[in-house]
């Protein structure tokens, strides 16, 4: 079905929007009901009810923060009610299957995905998973598959191109899965995709989006289609990613809360964005002509990380997309689409280090016109995400300067401004243990929410989460360690704000795709300052107030204890021992989908003719035919370079590939003429062992 035109989008299903509308009127006035009330319960507990300087900044920041939370909570609350009342009125499922879907023809699809010095094998097995699930279906004829690489490791380089001749040729999919390497990595992924949408994005309807270590149902893909076929005003719909297949006790952790909470809040998300959802940058589907006729991304004016190119480039493509008419959904009840979480705490908070870095670039699109007024308060969100754990800090930071001065400064009965009465401090215990109290309502609620949901509804069954006793215990278990994780974010976050707004920009890395552990000195040089930190506040404020060392406790113990927490959290036998215990257990552990468990069965280990892959590009026939190919003609180059890679292969060929360094290797690998001059040097080598070194002997 083609796109619609601008007049068609403007009058299409204005009953959703009257709904949005409604929905973002009653969510604005709950949250300033709440946030009134309790601004107005912290004025009255601080001692000089905001006649200070300290005392407002104090009111400030725990309004801001409260808001915050509190979002959050009503987010869950309205995902609770639609999960618990099947209220789907409005669910994009639900209305493309109203206008036909399951029976929609297909329209031509690719399916993209970026990838950057990742572990190609892993790469490779998700594809091949994904590929030979949408076989099963019979609509494989409907989808095209391109690896866009932007790896800059000539090694990782050589090994996918290995992984995707070696897929082609087991699967006959020559001509349907396609690889290619960039040379210039303008614009990093989103750059990436643009530059397929210019060469071959004319030749589909449709691009879903695979991260690198994405998974998809064939069946979900084939009913993402038809959706879109024929829901004509949609441009993007995002499915809710479960994540699973991993085994440290960090990220079962995660992946629990994941399954038990994430259901929930995204069907929140749904019930109060609807057409004007978000988009994650992965596992979803996008009509390619509106991308690329309104989401072209330019670069912010001035220097990075504020400036320069865009980082969080799917929400500021998700808005793009809203601006010019088209509906952004979140196909909250459809499920078949996998990923994985970090195996520690230390690489998600490297993650979490490029995404605060391209949330805070949004401050500067917020005054951008035409955007839904959803997507502004989506970028405010994704600022807030990473802001509020400064302005936490900054608020544990007040509170405790007004302890010091309680304690310090003599009590002052006469403010600067003329008054004919003093002002006597007052304090409120039962006041601020009610606060605590709600406040921690918010927060724990949802979670308590989610494990009544489950319970009532079984669905899916509470034994595929280990059962009853076992799902109790890790909800509570799960809540303890947030709990206890929450302030070592909180100072992460805060540093990664600070940094990002005095101007240090963030390198491009890959993320870790598979488990790995923290060691102890790793872990001492991430989080050593906090602990010392953590230990001299605690010391302070005991000195000082130590019933206000009580209030502050939960958070210094965390931060005392932050270096064996990330080292323990991230071992992989204590997470295999809360797997025998059935604890942090979800579905897709117990009872694996199809392409969960084929994925693990095309995990299996690299071969031995793999394990040295500069050696096995020069030797193997086959191999170096294929590198060859896949580089391009060659280009003059300098002589100085020229001659430089003349002493690398003369090296190579003489002393042997062990005497190489790894740029040496690099370099070599990417030159046709050496390829072909080593390759055919090294057959006709006739020292034992140096034939032996090359694996030939």
């Amino acid at each position: 079905m083609a796109p619609l035109s601008r007049k068609q989008l403007r009058a299409a299903n204005p009953h959703w929007r009257r709904a949005a509308t409604l929905r973002h009127l009653v969510l604005f006035v709950l949250l300033a009901i709440q946030t009134t009330i309790a601004g107005e319960y912290m004025i009255q507990i601080l001692p000089y009810h905001g006649q200070t300087w300290l005392e407002i900044a104090i009111i400030a920041t725990f309004i801001a923060l409260f808001a915050w939370i509190s979002v959050g909570f009503w987010t869950a609350l309205a995902g609770f009610f639609t999960l618990l009342f099947n209220a789907r009125w409005h669910a994009i499922t639900r209305i493309c299957k109203a206008r036909g879907s399951d029976s929609a023809a297909l329209a031509p699809t690719a399916i993209l995905m970026p990838v950057y010095n990742e572990d190609a094998r892993r790469v490779f097995a998700g594809l091949r998973t994904t590929y030979l699930s949408l076989q099963a279906t019979g609509q494989l004829d409907h989808f095209h598959f391109f690896v866009l690489s932007d790896t800059t490791d000539a090694v990782r380089g050589v090994e996918e191109e290995l992984e995707w001749a070696a897929m082609c040729r087991e699967l006959g999919a020559f001509g349907r899965v396609h690889y290619r390497r960039r040379r210039t990595h303008i614009k990093r992924k989103s750059g990436n995709i643009a530059d397929f949408c210019r060469r071959w994005g004319s030749q589909f309807r449709y691009m879903i989006i695979f991260d690198a270590d994405s998974v998809m149902a064939g069946t979900t893909l084939v009913r993402m289609v038809q959706m879109m076929e024929v829901r004509p005003e949609a441009g993007i719909i995002q499915t809710p990613p479960v994540t699973a297949n991993r085994i440290s006790l960090f990220a079962r952790i995660q992946q629990f809360a994941n399954r038990v909470y994430g259901p929930m809040f995204t069907a929140g998300i749904h019930f109060w964005q609807l057409g004007e959802a978000y988009y994650w940058g992965h596992n979803a589907i996008i009509r390619i002509k509106p991308f690329v006729e309104h989401c072209a991304l330019s670069r912010l004016p001035g220097e990075p990380p504020l400036g320069g190119e865009i980082l969080s480039h799917d929400f500021v493509e998700a808005a793009l997309m809203r601006r010019a008419g088209w509906e952004v959904w979140v196909a909250y009840d459809l499920g078949g689409s996998y990923e994985e979480t970090p195996p520690t705490l230390l690489d998600e908070l490297k993650r979490d280090r490029r995404w605060c870095q391209g949330n805070l670039q949004h401050l500067r699109l917020m005054g951008m016109k035409g955007l839904a007024s959803a997507h502004r308060a989506m970028f405010i969100n994704g600022v807030m995400a990473y802001t509020s754990a400064m302005i936490w800090l900054l608020f544990l930071v007040l509170s405790t300067a007004e302890v010091a001065v309680q304690a310090l400064v003599p009590t002052q009965y006469f403010s600067s401004k003329p008054s004919l009465f003093p002002i006597w401090p007052e304090w409120h215990p039962d006041w601020a243990l009610a606060l605590v109290a709600s406040t921690a309502a918010l927060l724990f609620l949802p979670k308590l929410l989610s494990w009544l949901l489950l319970l009532v509804k079984r669905n899916p069954p509470v034994r595929l989460f280990g059962g009853f006793f076992a799902l109790s215990v890790s909800v509570v278990f799960e809540t303890v360690v947030a709990s206890l994780l929450a302030p070592i974010r909180m100072l992460f976050h805060t540093k990664f704000v600070l940094t990002t707004l005095l101007g240090r920009q963030v390198k491009w890395g890959s993320q870790v795709r598979e488990d790995a552990e923290t060691d102890w000195l790793t872990a001492i040089r991430y989080h050593g300052g906090a602990t010392i930190i953590a230990i001299a506040w605690a010391a302070g404020v005991y000195w000082l107030n130590p019933s206000f060392f009580w209030w502050l406790a939960p958070i210094v113990i965390a931060l005392v204890f932050s270096v064996p927490l990330s080292v323990y959290f991230s071992r992989v036998r204590l997470g295999r021992l809360t797997r025998h215990l059935k604890l942090f257990s979800i579905p897709e552990e117990i009872v694996p989908p199809p392409e969960l468990a084929a994925l693990n069965e095309h995990l299996a280990p690299l071969d031995a003719r793999q394990a040295d892959v500069f050696r096995h590009t020069i030797v193997d026939p086959h191999t170096n035919a294929i590198h060859i190919a896949m580089l391009r003609l060659k280009t003059s180059m300098p002589p100085e370079k020229a001659k430089r890679l003349q002493r690398l292969r003369t090296k190579a060929l003489t002393l042997g590939p062990n005497k190489l360094t790894e740029l040496d290797k690099s370099d070599l690998l990417q030159d046709i003429d050496s390829l072909n001059a080593l390759h055919r040097g090294v057959w006709q080598i006739r020292d034992p062992g140096l034939s032996a070194e090359w694996g030939l002997a």
